[in-house]
This record gives C-alpha cells, sequence and structure tokens, in this order.
C-alpha cells in the first residue's frame, strides 16, 4: 500500500428500461408501484445529480454503467426462438413477468454489485472484490456475468485487486453484497468488518423471518470473509432482525448504516443488539452507536423513509455527513428527528437529501446506488478507466442521458424491439467514453 486511503462511491447508473414491474419480494416500495409509469432519463439525470452533488462537495466519485436489458439471450434460455424481435414478441404474449424480469434495471442498485475488502484488511494486501450471486431473485440473478466484467475491466491491475468469481448459485449461499456489510475503520488502519446476515442457509433450526425471505446467509458471509484473506479478531458475523426483514428491510442497508466509527441503526436492527454494539464496542477504536428507538422513528416509518439507506460520509470540516432520500424531509416525524440529531453534540453535523424519487419507488435509496471502495493514493492511479466523475464526463453523461433514455415507459412497452436496439447503441457508447472495453453480450 501507499498513500493516504480514500473512500471513494462507486454510483450504478439507471439503465434505459428503468420500470416498475413490482419483481422482489419483500421490498415493500417495488411492490407498491407495481405497473405505474417510469421516467427512466429523469432516474438516470436523478443519480447522476447526487453524483455530481457530492464531487462538488470533495467527496470521491465514480460511475458504473447499467447493463444490457431486455436480455434476449436469457430469454432465448427459456425456450423463447427466433431474431431478437420474434423472442420479444413471443415473451410478451406468453410469459410478460418473464419478460419483465429480463428487462429489470435493478443493476443500478450497485450496493449488491458486490462485496469488498480493502488492502489494509486482506492477508495479501490487495482490494478483494467478490460479485454478488443473487440467487434469491431470478431478475437480479441474471446481473452477475456483466457485472464481473465490469468490475474486472476497472479493477484490472492484479498487482492491486482480486475480483473473485462469484459464489455457487445456491440458495444456501444466496449473497447480496455489500447492502449487507459495513466496515469500521480509523484513517488508513485496518478495519473491522461487519458481515450482516438473514438466515442461516445451512441450519433450519436457526431464527429466521416469517413474512418476507432473508437473502444472505451466514455461510456466504463466512465464504466471503475467508476469500478476502480476513482476519478473524477483525470479523464479525451478526444476524439481521427478523422483524425488520418482515417489515421490509430486505436488505441491512436499509435499517443501518456505518462509516469511520460510528453505527446508525433502528434499534431494531439486530438479533442481540446490546451484545453486537458491546462487541463493536470492544473492536472499533471509538466506536459511537446512534441507536434510534422505535418511540422516536418507527421500524414502519423507517422502512417507508429508507431514513437508514442513506449514505454517512466523513465531512471536510469535520463531523458526518448524512446524505438521504426527499422521503425523509417530507416526514413530520423523521425531520423533526434528523433535526434534533445533527443540533446535538453527536458525530452526525449535516444533512444532505435528494430527489431520488424514480429509484425510490423501485425501493432503492441513495446507499443502494453506492458500491463504497476504500482506495489508497497508488490503487487509485491503478484504475485505467475513466469512471472518476468530474465537470467533464458528468456533462458528457447528462448529454448521453438526454439523446438515449425515453422519458416515460410502461411495462407493456419493454416488448418493443426499438428499446433494445435504443440501449444497445447507448451501452455501445458508454463503455467507450468510460473505457471499459467490451462488456455487453451484444459486443462480445
Amino acid at each position: 500500500m501507499s498513500g493516504l486511503t480514500i473512500e471513494a462511491n462507486f454510483d450504478g447508473l439507471p439503465g434505459p428500461t428503468h420500470n416498475y414491474s413490482g419483481l422482489a419480494e419483500g421490498n415493500l416500495a417495488s411492490e407498491q408501484h407495481k405497473s405505474l409509469t417510469s421516467n427512466p432519463r429523469q432516474a438516470a439525470l436523478q443519480g447522476l445529480a447526487k453524483m455530481k452533488a457530492l464531487v462538488d462537495c470533495g467527496f470521491a466519485q465514480a460511475v458504473l454503467p447499467p447493463q444490457e436489458r431486455p436480455d434476449v439471450e436469457a430469454l432465448r434460455g427459456l425456450g423463447f426462438d427466433g431474431d431478437d424481435r420474434a423472442v420479444l414478441a413471443s415473451a410478451a404474449r406468453s410469459a410478460p413477468q418473464l419478460l419483465a424480469a429480463c428487462s429489470s434495471a435493478s443493476a443500478m442498485w450497485v450496493a449488491n454489485a458486490a462485496t469488498v475488502s480493502p488492502s489494509a484488511d486482506t492477508s495479501d494486501g490487495r482490494v478483494h472484490f467478490t460479485p454478488a450471486n443473487l440467487v434469491s431473485h431470478f431478475h437480479r440473478a441474471l446481473e452477475v456475468p456483466t457485472t464481473t466484467r465490469v468490475l474486472r475491466a476497472i479493477f484490472s491491475s492484479v498487482r492491486h485487486f482480486t475480483v473473485h468469481d462469484p459464489l455457487s448459485a445456491a440458495a444456501q449461499l444466496g449473497d447480496e453484497g455489500a447492502a449487507n456489510h459495513t466496515r469500521f475503520a480509523a484513517g488508513d488502519a485496518p478495519g473491522v468488518e461487519l458481515f450482516v446476515y438473514g438466515r442461516s442457509g445451512l441450519d433450519t433450526r436457526a431464527q429466521a423471518p416469517r413474512r418476507f425471505p432473508a437473502r444472505q446467509t451466514r455461510e456466504a458471509s463466512e465464504a466471503v470473509a475467508r476469500r478476502h484473506g480476513l482476519a478473524p479478531e477483525r470479523t464479525a458475523f451478526v444476524q439481521q432482525h427478523p422483524e425488520a426483514i418482515d417489515a421490509g428491510a430486505f436488505h441491512n442497508d436499509v435499517v443501518a448504516v456505518g462509516s469511520g466509527s460510528v453505527l446508525f441503526c433502528h434499534e431494531r436492527a439486530f438479533v442481540d443488539q446490546g451484545g453486537v454494539l458491546r462487541m463493536l464496542a470492544e473492536r472499533v477504536s471509538g466506536f459511537t452507536p446512534i441507536v434510534v428507538d422505535e418511540r422516536h422513528v418507527s421500524l414502519e416509518r423507517a422502512v417507508s423513509t429508507y431514513l437508514f439507506n442513506s449514505q454517512l460520509l466523513v465531512a471536510r470540516k469535520g463531523g458526518m455527513l448524512l446524505v438521504a432520500p426527499s422521503e425523509c424531509r417530507e416526514d413530520f416525524t423523521v425531520s423533526s428527528y434528523l433535526d434534533e440529531l445533527v443540533s446535538g453534540e453527536g458525530p452526525i453535523r449535516e444533512t444532505l437529501t435528494f430527489d431520488l424519487r424514480q429509484s425510490m419507488h423501485n425501493g432503492g435509496g441513495p446507499a443502494c446506488l453506492r458500491l463504497r471502495v476504500a482506495l489508497t493514493d497508488a490503487e487509485r492511479a491503478a484504475i485505467g478507466a475513466r469512471v472518476w466523475l468530474d465537470d467533464a464526463l458528468h456533462a458528457e453523461l447528462v448529454a448521453w442521458v438526454e439523446q438515449h433514455y425515453r422519458d416515460r415507459l410502461a411495462p407493456s412497452d419493454l416488448a418493443d424491439p426499438a428499446l433494445l436496439d435504443e440501449g444497445r447503441t447507448a451501452l455501445d457508447e458508454l463503455s467507450r467514453m468510460l473505457r471499459l472495453g467490451s462488456v455487453y453480450p451484444f459486443q462480445l
């Protein structure tokens, strides 16, 4: 390692097929907005506006590209024959839900792209990535091959990075990536990596939610930690509270967010929460928990506003900045809590809210849209792709979105063969703009 370590946010860019098909069981926002007309152009521009605002605040910000959709090859694998037009028409006629699954733009939520361990934590001194297998939902599992290619295209230096293959695609090894992973660290020192699981994949007697499925297994989390060469004394595995999952917190990042030495969470985020906090206090230097109790913000309200699906960033002027969705300011109870939070003596000194409504309607807030990657100066310099957001790239991406994206998309539009052609044209141009090489199936 060399140089100061910075935490960069790699945000996913919503794709041209961003739509509301209600595909994710347990994701209440996704289910509630099923079949509504979406605005892919607005979704992408809202995401870019958040990225640019954080760049202007001095944070390291990069972009991850969307994926090719509809996934015509996946549909062919399901028995739909003919050219692209015939495949889309046949799927729309006889299996519209399969067409919707193969058209999902869910890869925008890159908190599920991978689990990342910085070089300060790993046994070989390299940054390790394990792409999530996302076996809980078919439409998300389709993302894995392209996600792996994109990560290997960006983090291509074998001297600095290791991008593993995903874990085996089995329910017992269900892996949802960084949405269930938090790293606590002070400066450039090795960190403490907290893995949160919803269930045991092999012990069926273990506690589990009753209403909605738990997606992350303990076995998957343990396998990722072993692959990354993490020291056992700086690694912890804790269970998400089943009540939180049943309330709609399908990933841990809907009820908890941590950074540096601070954990911001709901009082029903973890099983044996008192024990979890004591363990973190023993392992994390200066550990500061901010626990929101049910009397101040109910679990249901926390899920509906995505209060905890926020980014917690170390501000340059000291203290921490909480980047939250605008829904938190539109809810009187949550807004009042945030005012009280920043007016106190705690570490969170400022809040910044963004309109991400297009993403929020599908169940993804600020934290869902970003993958955190801690990098040294040398590691950042080893990235040859043009993914770091600056004024020039932002302007090019805005122009690209305005040229290629539709401003309305209904589920019935997914069968339009022109949409497939528009997406491929856009992604071919984007891959050149970002200097990624050939990462999409149609380019291979």
